[in-house]
């Protein structure tokens, strides 16, 4: 079997920092959730002192997870250390994972600090770190740009200081795999106490390397991996967790490593991030792309046909994608909808299960037969418990080619209801302009997508919206077989959790 590789999760984080990626507080626990069923073995939960929001999102997340080590990211500074600690010491398994430049250019530009300084603070703050936690783990950022010998160094102060964890970033993409080989190998055979801690890689995608940078630091002696879902991340993103994974599953030969992660929870994972983010999927992205498992040329499918291994080196089933023959339409019970979640990789709890029962027969009526990914955007509806601030009463459009579009929206809010008419240009923008009069609020629409969740005249539509609210974006998602239906939903959902926000500002930390 060989080495058992870590899979450390950095989505809640570092992807969380890319444009358009951010949640709130109760996305970011259903994905906690999710990640503890995909048995990933660390969780960064955060970055606690970046905001009150951050840190009390961590501290929520390392309360509710039992089976993976929870981390929470902290600058090499007493008071982000301190930050750390207070967020994730109710966690099963705590770990503080702290950074510090080690790279001339990081040290001169950013950091304004010598050698010598940065040596002594990185030793000082695992010091520092070590008296609340023992599991900690250094990164040297920019390592792969860092002078080796004073790296070696830093590495060497840090383990003997009681890091348990040292982390070798590829913090720009800079390099290439043969490149981040020989530094993996190098910290292995020159720093010589590094049999005393794992050694972590963390690989960004500027230049596209990095999974290919972390499969060769793996090939080099990597105990741990640094990945995000779907890639996500700062700039380009990061090593996609779903490709490093499926490349130990499916090539065990060349790398001689394995890892816990249950490589079914992939799909779904992948599904739900999609769902939260906004941020779609390439089809042709590998292993949970809309194309992965697809085979259109005549060649192929003769091949398949014949034996599927001709083209096709993994299943759908290895990543979660279920093939099942058992059609669901509005005489299914219960129980057969439940089953059919479950093959499909969704674990959910009975109120979760209740509301979306509830809507797969509304949406039963409207559709003869709900396929599987009519399911997953049932469910990634449903999953996320968005406080229901307002809620869409009716709407009425009047519209076509030869008048003014005009819309009247009707909303409850609490026991009140309020209702308001505008017109715009079309259906949808009139329809939006009627929703800025009732809840009267700023905010701008900063982006909106509509795409067919299967197809045929009867598929239902899944918008997406992002508001922005100050300096922040609030993703909504609304599903309907009437996509102005879907549109007045999903703008809804993006207000609600603006209000929701501004509720939680004004209540504090506690």
């Amino acid at each position: 079997m060989g080495r058992e590789i870590k899979i450390f999760d950095t989505t809640l984080r570092d992807g969380e920092q890319s444009p358009g990626c951010s949640m709130n507080l109760e996305e970011k626990l259903e994905v906690a959730r999710q990640l503890e069923r995909l048995k990933v073995d660390v969780i960064e939960a955060g970055f606690a002192i970046a905001s009150p929001g951050d840190f009390i999102s961590v501290k929520g997340i390392a309360k509710i997870i039992k089976d993976c080590t929870v981390a929470s990211l902290a600058r090499a500074l007493p008071k982000d250390i301190d930050r750390a600690w207070e967020a994730i010491k109710g966690a099963t398994a705590p770990r503080i994972h702290m950074f510090l430049a080690t790279s001339d250019l990081h040290m001169e530009y950013k950091l304004k600090m010598s050698k010598e300084q940065v040596l002594e603070q990185a030793t000082a703050m695992v010091r520092h770190a070590k008296q609340y936690c023992s599991d900690i783990e250094f990164s040297a950022e920019d390592a792969s740009r860092s002078n080796p010998s004073f790296l070696y160094q830093v590495l060497e102060s840090v383990i003997e200081a009681g890091a348990t964890v040292i982390n070798i970033p590829d913090t720009v993409g800079y390099s290439t795999p043969l490149e981040f080989f020989e530094l993996i190998r190098g910290v292995k055979e020159n720093v010589s106490n590094s049999d005393r801690a794992l050694i972590s890689v963390h690989c960004h995608n500027d230049l596209g390397l990095g999974v290919a940078n972390t499969l060769a630091a793996i090939q080099a002696g990597a105990d741990q991996v640094e990945c995000t879902i779907n890639g996500i991340g700062e700039r380009a993103g990061n090593a996609a967790l779903e490709e490093v994974v499926m490349n130990l599953h499916t090539r065990k030969d060349i790398f001689e490593a394995s890892c816990r992660v249950d490589t079914k929870q992939l799909y779904p994972t992948s599904r739900l991030i999609s769902s939260i983010t906004g941020v779609q999927v390439q089809p042709n992205k590998a292993i949970v792309g809309a194309n992965a498992f697809a085979h259109e040329s005549g060649i192929h499918q003769h091949g398949m046909l014949a034996n599927k291994k001709t083209y096709e080196i993994m299943t759908p089933e290895s990543v979660g994608l279920a093939k099942n023959t058992l059609v669901l339409g509005k005489h299914s019970g219960r129980h057969a909808f439940e089953d059919r979640l479950q093959s499909l990789g969704y674990a959910l709890d009975k109120e979760q299960l209740d509301l979306a029962f509830e809507e797969f027969k509304k949406l039963a009526d409207r559709k003869k037969t709900v396929t599987d990914r009519d399911l997953e955007a049932l469910i990634h509806q449903k999953q996320i418990r968005t406080p229901q601030i307002y809620q869409l009463e009716r709407f009425v459009i009047n519209s076509g080619n030869t008048i003014t579009a005009t819309a009247t929206v009707r909303l409850k809010k609490q026991e009140e209801v309020v209702e308001e008419v505008a017109t715009g240009d079309g259906p949808i923008d009139a329809a939006f302009k009627a929703l800025d009069k009732l809840v009267g609020i700023e905010f701008s629409l900063e982006d909106y997508s509509l795409q067919s969740v299967t197809e045929g005249k009867d598929a239902q539509g899944e918008v997406i919206v992002k508001l922005k609210k100050a300096d922040n974006i609030y993703t909504g998602r609304g599903l309907s077989t009437d996509v102005i239906e879907a549109s007045v939903k999903a703008y809804i959902n993006a207000v609600n959790k603006i209000l929701h926000e501004s509720e939680a500002d004004e209540g504090g930390e506690s």
